[in-house]
């Protein structure tokens, strides 16, 4: 149940005939009270034939024309609109009712206990929802106290829902972005777009946001993406915030329909972003790849050092102070949105989905102290720089490692934000990690399906050395891993590992001692991502002649079914 205090309005006989009326779209039906002030005995202009809208008006507004002029407030008109979800049960007049009359004594409109309440009406004119329109004049001519209303009606609605058996949401914080009006809606729809202007620019400006490293770089971002920019510029030529509109969204005057910053998300206004710039080092982080191989511009490398960042901020999120926390949860936001506009076509949709999902987990009432985050950031620039990735070779196996370490980080947040009773921002991150699940899976079986095929293709001894190694290095988790079909992926990595000069035992027990492991579907797939980054492996599994020494190949490979299942926890 969403209930929404509208803005205040000033003629209570306009949002009458809009309630009464048939609606924009002719979406209103059979229009009618369901309750009002005065015991359910308001006329009815909707199924009384003798009944008009400007009777209604004037016992509505009458307390207000009791009461001197300047001692009126200047919008007296109050609006509410309270409405179930999609797969809630329709609820009977009565119940509607009942809902009105418990929304307004929250609210502070109605006073039953002192009979010196607000005039009200509700109206319903659709099967899932009702509009409650009062004037904020009491019997008594005093105002009423809608302090904290929009609270109260929240609070109120959760105990409705429990009661009414509807789905049960999560509180609210007060950090979310704005939700879009029913007429941008309606407008989206009648241009046959799938979102609305107010949606569309959100995600641009977040994208933009991602990893620039200051105010020219975010609006040539802006421009670059087709969007029209108007600058609040001070006397002095110091800039303010900006605005951005669609050059297609026109208003009836066929203007352009500007949104500032801070209408489109809280952390979207210009000081908000700014306070990352601030706190950002000029200097970059020195890669983490091996020179010769990749360099800090080119997509596998900066899918490698997300992977690296996002592991390291992992522990941070768990275990750092709460505005430090924050502060990595909301540049995880910055690290998916890149992501997600330089990824392959494969992916695309799923860390596109998981971005937006996630923005609502990038902030909460714990204010983030920028600058401890500047390793995600600056590994979200990297990905920006670095260009689009292609969907195999490098590029993909790299993609497929930054998604599980992402997942992971966005699984911390989840957690963290539920010890903080962050509701609406744990659920958030858990539809992020949701979508990241099926990204994963489209980037990670040709990589590990390749590991696969060279594991099987290593020869007995080699094997039977590594299987031992692994009961010796993991004894709790041996048996587990060897019935996993990405044994075999983790048994070529592990070759791939001690070929480079590693100690495998050494590198697979530093593996597993981090997180997760025990509620992996896969602890192999898990394995092999750790141990190829820490090892700094190359994450091009192709199989080449140079693969294996031909005595470890065994000379009829075995024809069993690749792996391709998530190595991610279940959620």
């Amino acid at each position: 149940m969403i209930p929404r205090i509208q803005k205040r309005g000033k003629r209570t006989i306009g949002l009458l005939s809009y309630l009464y009326g048939p609606g924009k779209f002719e979406e209103h039906t059979d229009p009618h009270l369901v309750a009002s002030w005065d015991h359910n005995n308001a006329p009815d202009p909707g199924r009384d034939d003798a009944a008009t809208l400007k009777q209604l008006q004037q016992l509505l507004d009458q307390p207000v024309e009791n009461v001197d002029q300047a001692e009126r407030p200047k919008r007296h008109v109050w609006h509410l609109s309270v409405r179930n979800g999609p797969d809630d049960r329709i609820l009977t007049d009565e119940e509607w009712g009942d809902v009105a009359r418990r929304m307004v004594a929250a609210a502070g409109i109605d006073a039953p206990e002192e009979d010196a309440g607000c005039r009200w009406a509700a109206v319903r004119h659709a099967d899932d929802h009702i509009h409650i329109v009062a004037t904020l004049v009491r019997e008594d001519g005093y105002k009423p106290d809608l302090n904290f209303d929009a609270k109260r009606v929240q609070d109120e609605a959760r105990k409705l829902e429990a009661e009414l058996g509807l789905r049960r949401l999560n509180k609210g914080d007060g950090t979310a972005a704005k939700r879009p009006t029913s007429a941008e809606r309606h407008k989206a729809q009648r241009q046959g777009r799938e979102r609305t202007a107010r949606e569309e620019l959100r995600e641009t400006v977040r994208r933009a946001v991602a990893g620039a490293a200051g105010e020219t770089e975010f609006f040539d971002r802006l421009a670059a993406a087709g969007l029209l920019i108007r600058k609040r510029v001070a006397p002095s030529g110091d800039l303010l915030g900006y605005k951005v509109a669609l050059p297609d969204d026109r208003n009836k005057d066929d203007e352009p329909v500007f949104y500032p910053g801070a209408r489109l998300a809280p952390d979207l206004s210009l000081p908000r972003i700014r306070e990352r710039w601030c706190a950002d080092h000029p200097d970059r982080l020195p890669s983490t790849d091996t020179p010769g191989r990749a360099t800090p511009d080119n997509p596998s490398a900066a899918r490698r050092r997300t992977a690296s960042a996002a592991w390291t901020a992992i522990t941070i999120v768990e275990h750092g102070d709460d505005s430090v926390a924050a502060a990595h949860i909301a540049a995880t936001g910055e690290v998916l949105d890149a992501l997600a506009k330089t990824s392959a076509a494969h992916t695309r949709h799923q860390l596109r989905d998981a971005a937006a999902a996630f923005e609502r987990a990038s902030r909460s009432h714990i204010r983030a102290e920028r600058g401890h985050d500047r390793a995600l950031r600056q590994a979200a620039r990297d990905l920006v720089h670095g260009g689009p990735a292609l969907g195999r070779g490098e590029d993909g196996a790299t993609t497929a490692m930054a998604i599980d370490m992402l997942f992971f980080l966005i699984t911390a947040a989840m957690h963290w934000h539920a010890k903080k009773g962050h509701a609406q921002q744990a659920e958030a991150a858990r539809q992020a990690a949701e979508h990241l699940r099926s990204a994963y899976q489209a980037a990670a079986v040709h990589p590990l399906g390749t590991l696969y095929q060279r594991g099987r293709r290593l020869g007995p001894p080699l094997v039977q050395r590594q299987t031992s190694m692994l009961r010796q290095a993991l004894p709790e988790l041996a048996e587990q891993i060897l019935a996993e079909p990405g044994w075999y992926a983790l048994a070529a990595t592990l070759a791939d590992a001690e070929a480079a000069g590693h100690d495998p035992a050494t590198l697979l027990a530093g593996a597993a001692e981090r997180r997760e492991l025990d509620t992996a579907d896969s602890v192999a797939d898990v394995l092999v991502w750790r141990l190829r980054r820490t090892a700094d492996l190359p994450a091009d599994t192709r199989d080449t002649a140079n693969d294996a020494h031909p005595a470890e190949r065994s000379p009829h490979p075995a024809g069993q079914r690749t792996p391709g299942r998530s190595g991610h926890r279940r959620g």
